[in-house]
């Protein structure tokens, strides 16, 4: 059995940059998923293409199994080919997509199990970046995170399933951003983006209450309490483990 078998049409507005004039266009993608906005200001097609994929696979557009082709994702998106290629290659670097030869490309898909042990050794790593955050965080580090908190839990509170996603995932890398260790982000990009499937996938469950965990976390980072801000992070991580196991009974 295949995990996140994501909903489904919504609209994504986004606008594409090339060379330095940029385009704006609407894309339909079929999916119940309410979206945001997607600006691309100055970043290269290939990059703003692989955003715009990835996008369409956290929100159920492509199915986990569905094969990726360049053609019909170009003629999609109103690009040529090379960007979508180029796309495809740096997404399967993330996990997102698997290429497989003589067959081609298609959406990554976790099995319960394959997806619990991914959120186990990612809570490891959270841990210590909260660990490291709590005692290196700035100011500036301290706005951001209580500024995505805020936006998160209005999202939520609003059914807005992609920002609150988007929040999510711009409140985990503030926090690595944080903690001052180049190499967190790095490691923990590949994790993040299969898991982001599953954290998708449990946004309408979870809502509210994802928010209070990590609200909670927060408070730690920014009173710079190591071990607190190491516990919450790790209830927070089991709490997800708990709901996905309960959602793949």
């Amino acid at each position: 059995m295949v995990l996140l078998l994501l909903p489904t049409a919504t609209i994504f507005n986004e606008q594409l940059t090339t060379g330095t004039f940029q385009t704006t266009r609407i894309i339909y993608f079929p999916t119940t998923l309410a979206c945001v906005p997607l600006k691309f200001n100055h970043l290269p097609l290939r990059q703003v293409v692989a955003d715009t994929i990835r996008e369409m696979i956290l929100t159920g557009a492509l199915q986990p199994g569905e094969r990726l082709l360049e053609d019909d994702l170009a003629k999609k998106l109103g690009v040529s080919r090379n960007p979508v290629r180029e796309a495809i290659r740096s997404l399967e670097a993330t996990g997102l997509v698997e290429v497989q030869a003589r067959r081609g490309a298609y959406v990554s898909g976790l099995e319960p199990n394959e997806a619990i042990q991914l959120l186990e050794l990612r809570s490891v790593i959270e841990a210590y970046a909260a660990e490291l955050a709590a005692k290196n965080r700035t100011d500036l580090d301290i706005t951001k995170m209580k500024g995505l908190i805020e936006k998160g839990k209005k999202a939520s509170a609003d059914n807005d399933l992609v920002a609150a996603s988007v929040c999510h995932r711009e409140f985990h890398l503030a926090i690595e951003h944080a903690a001052g260790n180049r190499y967190l982000e790095s490691t923990v990009e590949p994790l993040r983006s299969q898991t982001e499937m599953i954290f998708s996938r449990l946004a309408d469950r979870r809502g509210v209450l994802s928010w209070s965990e990590h609200t909670d976390i927060f408070r730690a980072i920014a009173d710079g309490d190591v071990k607190l801000a190491r516990k919450c992070t790790i209830n927070h991580m089991m709490s997800v483990t708990n709901d996905l196991k309960a959602l793949t009974k």
